[in-house]
This record gives C-alpha cells, structure tokens and sequence, in this order.
C-alpha cells in the first residue's frame, strides 16, 4: 500500500473524528486543515443568510484562508480528503487546501459527513479545482467503515 494522509476540514468535530478513525484504521497520517481565522457558532448559522459560512459559499470564487499551508503533500501518493458537505459542496476551504499544494499524479479519495445531503457533484467541482490529480470514488462516512472496507475502498481503484 502507498504512503497515505488523511487530510481533513472539521467545523463542529463530526468529520475530524471519521479522519481519524480512517486514520487509524489503515494507518495513515492525519493532518488538519484549519482556517486562518476560526469559525465560531454564528458563522456556521446556515440559516443566516449574513453567517460567513452563508456569504462564503454563496461565492464560488471565494477563498478561506488556511492557518498554515506546511502540509508535506509531496510525500504521499494517497490522499483521503474530508470535509463536511456545505450547502450540497465542498467548503471553499477546501478548494483553497487544492490550491495551495502540487497534488499532479496523487490519487484522492473523497470522504464527507452531511446531516443528510449526499456528494452530490462535489467531486466534479473540486476536480476543477484540482485537475492534474487522479480522482478516486468518494463516500459519504455519516457511519463508521471498518478497517477491512476502508482497505478495499482505497484498493479498488
């Protein structure tokens, strides 16, 4: 198997613990993707139409700005890349993680958390972002995979 990182976005906890659950279970490394500024409970208010998470995703050019970019990306082949589903996408925080690293050859392995919306076209759209990459199938982790399905899932492809 390649050398692995799980690298995440988590606002509210639920999708850091399925990184490193994932983690874990292969035996990959985890790394964080945090905001340079820290999202507090109003702006992830999605039923505030002025919430920054609200206005963010609202523009498809909007960028967030990371804490650090000292990710050492060219030491992996395999990327398992998770995030909570906003607004039926990616946040743009991950966009900016895509661009802010040479992810050309590295396969990525979507894994999102969601209250209830699927991936929906949210690999389609970070393939813009990011098209030199190799794009691998996506899933939805609202449920705990065990090590043995983590495993097939990464060597399917």
């Amino acid at each position: 198997m390649s050398k692995i990182l799980v690298a995440y976005f988590s606002a509210s906890g639920t999708t850091a613990g399925a990184a490193k659950k994932l983690a874990e279970a292969i035996g990959a490394d985890l790394y964080c993707i945090q905001p340079a500024v820290p999202y507090t409970r109003a702006d992830l208010n999605w039923m505030d139409k002025k919430s920054r998470s609200t206005v963010e995703m609202k523009d498809d050019s909007s960028r967030v700005a990371l804490s650090d970019t000292n990710a050492d990306i060219s030491a992996y082949d395999t990327v398992l890349l998770g995030f909570p589903i906003w607004w039926y996408r990616a946040p743009h925080i991950i966009d900016t993680f895509l661009e802010s690293y040479d992810f050309s050859g590295k396969r990525i392995f979507t894994f999102a958390t969601s209250g209830g919306s699927s991936l929906g076209k949210t690999v389609e759209l970070l393939k813009k972002t990011c098209p030199n990459a190799i794009w691998k199938t996506g899933k939805m982790l609202n449920s705990e995979l065990s090590a043995e399905e983590i495993k097939r899932w990464i060597s399917e492809e």
